[in-house]
Parts: C-alpha cells; structure tokens; sequence
C-alpha cells in the first residue's frame, strides 16, 4: 500500500443490487483476458468491503469497449443503513480532470481554444510572482493539461512561484485546469458557474448519455448524493466546503460508475473526437524522468492531456484518481485490450481496496 500513497494523496454500499451480466454471461473478462466468475467477484468484493469497514461502492468494468459489469455494495449512510442502488450519486473529485480535458480538447476542434497559444494571451493570471513572470508567458493549455506548467496544487490565495521552466518538468496542478476552466468560461462570456455547466453539458454530458453527471449542485445530486465517510464515520451528503455554485474543472464532478463509464467507453471508441484528437489525447505529452517521484512510487511514465500513464504487459493503462477525503473514486482504461474500470466510493479507504481487488482482477492500478 505505501508504494502507492503518494499518487492517491495528490489527487487531492452490504446491500447487492442486480448488475448487468446476464443468465447466460457468468464471467466478465480480466485485463489480461483470462475470465473470472461474477459470483466469484461480487465475493470478493464484499469480502473487502466488509474487512475495510467501508460504506458503500459503484463498480464498473468494461470488456470489448461495453460496460459489462455495474454492481452496487453497502451502505449510502453507515448510522442510518440506508443501502446504495443505482442512482445514489458520489463525489468524484479530480475524475473531474480527464472529462475536463476532453472538454477542452472539443473546444480545441472547434477553434474556440489552441492547445499552444500561451495563456496569458487569453486571459492575465493575476497572481503570479515577480519572478516567475517570464516563464509564466509559456504556459498553454497543452502543459495544464499535462500537469507540465509549474502551478501548485492549489495557491490558496499565494502567489505562484514556478519551480521550473513550464514544458520541462511534472507538479499536479487543480489550479492550473481552474485558469483553463477560467480561460474557456471567459472565450464563451459565460464565466465558470452555471452557464458554463450548461455548456459542458451539451459538449459532453448529454452527447454522452450521462444524465445525471453534474459539476454543480442540482435537484438531481440533493436527492440521490451519498454521505461520505471519514474515519468510519458519516460526514456530508451536501455540497460540503464548495459552495455548489462553482464548476470546479478540478473536483467538483458527481457521478457514478454506470455514468462515467459512458465517458470511459467513449474515449476507447474514440466517440466524439476526431481519431486524431483521441489520439493526442492519448499519447504522452508530459515524460517524468527518472528519478521523478510520482514514477518511482507508483510505476507511471508520464501524463497524457488528463490521464496519467502506466504500462503494463497489456498495453498501456491510462488512470487518474479522485479524492475528495470522504469520497474517494477511480477510473483507468487499457486501449489496447479495451478494457477499463471505474469505482466510487464514500468512504477514504480506496486505495486498500484496490490493492486487494487486484488480488482477483489482476493489475488494475
């Protein structure tokens, strides 16, 4: 497990409900080809769900480009005992980015946005320090995306410092895709609120299917959002320390797995962009050296434009996490074998929880 803490850090339900494998399926497919049993899976699973003490799970898992696996587990609400079903809604924190990128990337077909026209020229970042000022002028969409233009995390109202020429080095930056989301918003007189998320939705979720998919509060996420869990215990079920109001491109995504798998999908199938656009969002665009931490800890290269990268024997695996704390989820898609998975949960012990599904399902991680 330590082995992967520092990947999981940066991204800063006992009831089963019927899924969508068949009489006639009993298995899904591994990564690696080899089949494996649901009954044996949904097993195991709720093994690890028990032995975690963790509230409640949206499972997805994609074969041959189609989700044939959606299971639910546990509990929206460990006081109340209130299982998870089929619409109960979860955080998704920074699952946020890679849909964001592809959002980015449609406006980037359509002229509104140029992957390498430096930012600044859209829109002045007003709070950047005095002597990062010239190399703040490189920065384009194509290095926030690939987290290769030196902003931090999150300034919390800092001046930005970069520590190193943007283009030529790795910092995992939420506020660096906020300036993006910031850019986009202004190009379509709209800002970053309400008017964006309808933009986002006709761009993505519902060319997407994905109904219910939302960066801002609704009607919708209040009646069917999960409480998240901390410690074991219930926190929020709300919009908790965001105001609800803001499309956060970073964190503030709510969805579930049957939903975001539809984004999944559409990234294997290349719904939805150009091939050459899915490609480059594919390929890699940030290469971490080798002594960068990120890829001594946890195995991965380098970044795409949303989604880090790892390879494995079956090709190489394109993942990101989320995690908001009490909400904590996962999504990750092999091109090659067409495969993916996606997991939500509410609760902070994920990363537990995916070591020990790989103990059935193999490397997904």
């Amino acid at each position: 497990m330590q082995s992967r803490t520092l990947f999981f850090s940066l991204l800063l339900p006992l009831f089963l409900a019927g899924g969508l494998v068949t009489a006639e399926a009993q298995s899904i497919k591994k990564l690696s080809g080899e089949p494996l049993e649901i009954k044996t899976l949904n097993g195991h699973i709720q093994h690890l769900l028990d032995s975690l003490e963790m509230a409640g799970l949206s499972v997805g898992i994609i074969n041959d480009a189609e989700l044939v696996y959606h299971e639910v587990f546990g509990v929206q609400n460990r006081t109340s005992g209130v299982p998870v079903n089929r619409e109960t809604i979860f955080e998704g924190a920074s699952l946020s980015k890679p849909i964001f990128a592809y959002f980015a990337l449609k406006m980037a077909e359509k002229g509104i946005l140029d992957l390498d026209r430096p930012l600044h020229q859209y829109m002045p970042h007003p709070a950047i320090a005095e002597d990062s000022q010239e190399d703040y002028q490189l920065i384009t969409a194509r290095m926030v995306l690939s987290h290769s233009a030196g902003f931090p995390n999150h300034s919390n109202g800092q001046q930005i410092e970069l520590p190193f020429k943007p283009g030529a080095g790795f910092r995992y930056s939420g506020e660096a895709y906020q300036y993006l989301a910031a850019i986009i918003g202004q190009l379509h007189g709209v800002g970053w609120k309400a008017e964006f998320n309808k933009i986002f939705e006709r761009e993505v979720s519902r060319q997407l299917g994905m109904e219910h998919t939302s960066f801002l509060w609704n009607d919708y996420l209040a009646a069917h959002k999960a409480y998240g869990h901390k410690d074991g215990e219930p926190t929020h079920n709300d919009t908790g320390g965001w105001s609800g109001k803001t499309f956060n491109a970073f964190s503030s995504i709510h969805s579930e797995a049957s939903e975001y798998a539809k984004f999944l999908i559409a990234m294997l199938k290349g719904t939805g962009l150009k091939p050459e656009t899915r490609d480059e969002m594919l390929r890699e665009h940030n290469h971490f050296a080798e002594d960068e931490p990120m890829r001594q800890e946890t195995g991965q290269t380098g970044w795409g434009l949303g989604f880090a990268q790892k390879p494995t024997p079956y090709g190489l695996m394109h993942l990101h996490t989320g995690n908001n704390h009490s909400f904590q989820a996962y999504a990750m898609i092999v091109p090659e074998q067409q495969y993916g998975l996606v997991i939500f949960c509410n609760s902070d012990q994920l990363l537990p929880f995916l070591e020990g599904l790989e103990q059935i399902l193999g490397e997904q991680f």
